[in-house]
């Protein structure tokens, strides 16, 4: 990323800068090329449309960058690098997606899993000797629960043990794992990083050669090349990356300090409040606390449900990062039957606070 500042690269990073080229990268519709050449085929070659996202979001991490048809297919390739018998921990709750990945290992008896407690450090610390992939997702979904990355990921460990770090939910704004001394972090790109809904991309980040190596073989036995309209769509989303979540998280900062004196609301979950439990953690590193939080209106989980069913301006809708707020019940989702019954996790968007705000007063009644 040379001198420049994250806000400064994610607008000039990755531009071709030759005279008479198009100041923006142009999707590369093309899936094989003209021989002799080192670009034969775009599965696993790529094209200049991915050369420039994955130069953009390499510069960002602070590392090696490479992109995926979306987040899952970046988080799989990960998992699938274990062999027969590996020990991995993971969060107690983590995405439902990786759980699905990990819970489905575990039942074929492809590895042996450890839960944790994401702020439970001292059991991480312990998991770092004993495991061969330690997955960290922070803030964790739904939760919002941040790990303490520097202590962790910087700790001594086996050279066979890999530390990779989900930072969809801080982007790399906020966070910076391979500062800290991660192996790899991954994003869905989905999310914030395209910042608009309308794409599907992955990516993970690494300083090391040799695991960069093996992921992008892994990319290219398993097929999950990204698109040329949705890595151009990506590089687009992230120009603005700093823009929109500059207002989102003061928006969300404002949100969950009303919502934790609304007398209708029974619990707010967000790190950037001093009640959360991990408040202190994230404060002594995390740049920003992100634009996520949960929230449990008082009563059942139905109530839930009607109070995500009336908002008008927030989206009843999941998945996350855009620009526009959107709200769910999260236990009506298949695989997340321990999340709270009445949690509703928000994604707090780039609106007018106030009309927000508005917004949740009406659908709380």
């Amino acid at each position: 990323m040379s001198e420049w500042s994250p806000e400064s690269w994610l607008v000039a990073g990755g531009r071709n800068r030759t005279a008479g080229e198009p100041l923006n990268v142009p999707p590369a519709f093309a899936s094989n090329f003209y021989l002799p050449d080192d670009r034969v085929y775009s599965r696993s070659d790529g094209t200049a449309t991915t050369d420039a996202l994955e130069t953009l979001l390499g510069g960002l991490e602070g590392g090696r960058a490479l992109v995926f048809a979306s987040g899952m297919a970046a988080a799989a390739v990960v998992f699938n690098r274990l062999a027969v018998g590996a020990h991995i921990a993971v969060p107690t709750d983590p995405y439902h997606g990786v759980a699905g990945i990990v819970d489905e290992g575990e039942a074929q008896g492809r590895w042996t899993v450890r839960r944790l407690d994401q702020a439970d450090t001292p059991a991480w610390l312990d998991a770092l000797a004993q495991c061969d992939l330690v997955w960290l997702e922070s803030p964790e979904n739904p939760l919002m629960t941040v790990a303490d990355l520097p202590v962790i990921c910087g700790a001594p460990r086996p050279s066979t043990t890999l530390v990779a770090v989900d930072g969809t939910f801080a982007t790399p704004l906020n966070q910076r794992p391979l500062d800290y001394g991660a192996d790899v972090v991954m994003h869905s790109a989905t999310k914030f990083i395209g910042g608009h809904s309308d794409l599907l991309a992955g990516v993970l980040v690494t300083r090391d050669d040799d695991v960069y190596e093996e992921f992008d073989r892994r990319r290219l036995l398993h097929g999950a090349t990204i698109g040329a309209m949705e890595a151009f769509l990506t590089i687009r989303g992230a120009r603005t990356l700093a823009l929109r979540l500059e207002r989102a998280q003061q928006n969300a900062m404002e949100l969950a300090a009303r919502l934790e004196v609304h007398d209708q609301i029974s619990r707010v979950l967000y790190p950037g409040l001093p009640s959360h439990g991990t408040h202190a953690v994230a404060a002594s590193f995390m740049v920003g606390f992100g634009a996520m939080l949960s929230f449990e209106p008082t009563g059942s989980g139905e109530r839930a449900s009607e109070v995500c069913a009336r908002v008008e301006l927030i989206n009843h809708a999941t998945s996350l990062g855009g620009v526009e707020s959107t709200m769910e019940r999260r236990a009506v989702i298949p695989g997340q039957e321990r999340i709270p019954p009445s949690l509703i996790r928000m994604s707090v968007g780039c609106e007018h606070v106030d009309d927000l705000w508005a917004d949740l007063q009406r659908a709380l009644g």
